[in-house]
């Protein structure tokens, strides 16, 4: 990570350097010294900062680093009392190294005068190599992150691993992806809360904590002596589109098959086109809004709410496991850092000896993965475990191995196909874990994260977000279906309400087990930087620095534009200003937290 820091850091002065005619050599040599010592005084700032850091919040320096600079006066006083010493010390190092930069900035950091051509010749080899530092790997699709630092179940230890510059860059980084929920409009906090709060469907004796805007109790309807294990899996690209019991094209008899042994939701709408936009909704329950999904931003990083931090305070063994590299999206950093005790990735399906059945761009194919996962399962015995399955297959280029699909389009690599292997595989997946002890004691869900390339003549292409799911599972009613219109955010709350226990959280969703049938069904939906809030047939659409506008849905398709509703308008621009103010005030979290 130090050398990835560096070889970013030689970018600019290389070019310099290079292109800079040796007539402008004093000026070069002038710029050298001021970058250089710049960049070291505030790389050795920021790692004397660290260990003051690291005994109050257990990592790096990051986003609460950055949130400190906003309060000088506060933090002036807070660091004077309270790290005094160290104050002395920082400041005594520091010193020195100005000393260094001025006495020695020539010595260290000076370039010669040199062949114009042959700096022209030189320069491709050391870009090439400054290219190789920074992105540290040439076969991987995706240059290395904070992400391949995760090897321990412990978020320190991780962190260890990087440098605290960087950790502090990715949080500047990462504020750009933020978003604005000003960009809707402006609402005050309290009136925002109440709006969301009078969609959830929760009694105000069952919220628990005026701090935590959200937080309240959901009982089950049986307490359990050993509950329910919980095994989420989730698929790639899968959109009701493909989906034959949705009327969709018929390549999925396995998903329809299996869906009329359980509770199949047949109008779930996702929150978003990415990936981890869907991980957001499924695994935390949070809203969507304009800004990047938690997963990747910094102040989601640790302590943010999860089902897997839920139950691991609940005793359960929880897991992220996935054909590919976990640190794509910086899932295996979010997962580490909020509950996820094992992540098992690409890496570990190389070194576990087994003959898997195909290996293709994104990682192991799907049957693969199931094959792990029962594996995995099995070695947890009696103790109760969650765990997110994330698919590979249903991804371009759609690879995956031959023989085992009858081929829905002549051409091998389609998206058609794809879906066809993706739900053999699902197949493949139950088939094994029937066999199992495990089996009995557990609740599953297969959910898509979102479909496929998600365009259309509307502001937001409503068709392209609908999504399929089924619950299957002990106390799971069989051959059900859920009609009303859902959203990807209640799905973690209905799940919770079938483990057997009572749980704290934070959660905005609803628990459609217990939804009172005389509310109206609702979903979000976040398009690229559109949002849109539906509540029945009707869907109120935000764009940035616009007036909201509303339509009417018919068959999801046809948009047509109705009287704008202001208090349905109200309540859409709620939820997205919660949304900010939850992540940026650190409140989605558990009381514990």
């Amino acid at each position: 990570m130090d050398l990835i820091l560096l070889c970013y850091l030689s970018f600019l002065p290389a070019l310099i350097i290079t292109f800079l005619p040796n007539k402008a050599t004093k000026f070069t040599n002038k710029f050298l010294v001021f970058y250089s010592f710049l960049f070291l005084f505030l790389i050795l700032l920021v790692e004397l900062a660290t260990p003051d850091f690291v005994k109050q919040y257990d990592t790096r320096p990051n986003k609460i680093f950055l949130d400190y600079l906003i309060y000088p006066k506060e933090v002036v006083g807070m660091l004077l009392k309270s790290y005094l010493a160290s104050i002395i010390v920082t400041f005594l190092i520091l010193g020195l190294t100005l000393y260094f930069a001025i006495k020695k900035g020539k010595r260290f950091f000076h370039t010669q005068s040199s062949d114009y051509k042959f700096k022209l010749f030189v320069f491709p080899v050391v870009a090439f190599f400054l290219f190789f530092g920074a992105r540290s790997s040439l076969t991987s699709k995706r240059p290395i992150n904070a992400s391949n630092a995760v090897f321990s179940t412990d978020q320190l230890t991780n962190c260890l691993g990087l440098n605290s510059f960087y950790t502090v860059a990715f949080a500047v980084y990462s504020i750009k992806n933020e978003g604005n929920t000003k960009m809707y409009g402006e609402m005050t906090a309290t009136e925002a809360e109440a709006r969301v709060k009078k969609y959830m469907d929760v009694a105000e004796t069952d919220f628990t904590e005026k701090s935590i805007p959200f937080l309240h109790n959901q009982k089950p309807d049986t307490l359990l002596k050993r509950p329910y294990n919980l095994v989420v899996f989730l698929q790639e690209s899968l959109g009701a589109e493909y989906v034959g019991i949705l009327g969709g094209k018929p390549l999925t008899p396995e998903f329809d098959k299996l869906s009329k042994e359980g509770l199949l939701f047949t109008n779930l709408y996702c929150t978003g086109t990415r990936s981890v936009r869907g991980i957001e909704a499924v695994i935390t329950g949070f809203l969507p809004s304009p800004s990047e999904s938690v997963v990747k931003l910094g102040n989601s990083q640790q302590g943010f709410f999860t089902l897997a931090d839920a139950l691991k305070r609940k005793g359960y063994s929880t897991s992220f496991i996935y054909g590919g590299m976990a640190n794509f999206d910086n899932m295996a950093s979010f997962f580490n850092g909020n509950g996820f005790e094992d992540i098992v990735d690409q890496e570990d399906f190389d070194s576990d000896g087994t003959k898997y059945a195909f290996k293709g761009t994104w990682g192991y194919s799907d049957e693969d993965l199931a094959l792990k996962a029962n594996n995995y399962f099995k070695s947890k015995g009696n103790k109760p475990f969650f765990s997110l399955l994330f698919s590979t297959s249903n991804h371009e280029p759609f690879e995956y191995p031959s023989g085992r699909i009858k081929p829905f389009d002549k051409t091998p690599a389609t998206v058609n196909n794809a879906m066809k292997y993706a739900d053999f595989s699902i197949g493949k997946f139950f088939q094994l874990a029937k066999k199992e002890p495990y089996f009995k004691n557990t609740i599953f869900i297969v959910i898509a994260d979102h479909n496929t390339r998600t365009y259309g003549k509307n502001l937001v292409p409503i068709n392209k977000f609908h999504i399929p799911a089924f619950i299957i599972g002990p106390g799971v009613p069989k051959g059900k279906v859920y009609d009303k219109l859902s959203s990807q955010i209640d799905i973690p709350p209905t799940l919770l309400s079938y483990l057997g226990m009572s749980f704290e959280t934070p959660m905005p969703g609803r628990n459609l087990t217990k939804l009172n049938s005389a509310i109206p069904g609702r979903s979000i939906m976040q398009f690229n930087d559109i949002n849109a809030f539906r509540v029945e047939n009707q869907v109120v659409i935000m764009q940035p620095n616009l007036k909201p506008l509303q339509f009417k849905i018919i068959n999801d398709t046809t948009l047509i534009p109705v009287k704008l509703n202001n208090e349905l308008a109200k309540d859409a621009l709620a939820h997205v200003i919660m949304a900010g103010n939850l992540y940026k005030e650190n409140k989605y979290k558990s009381r514990e937290n």
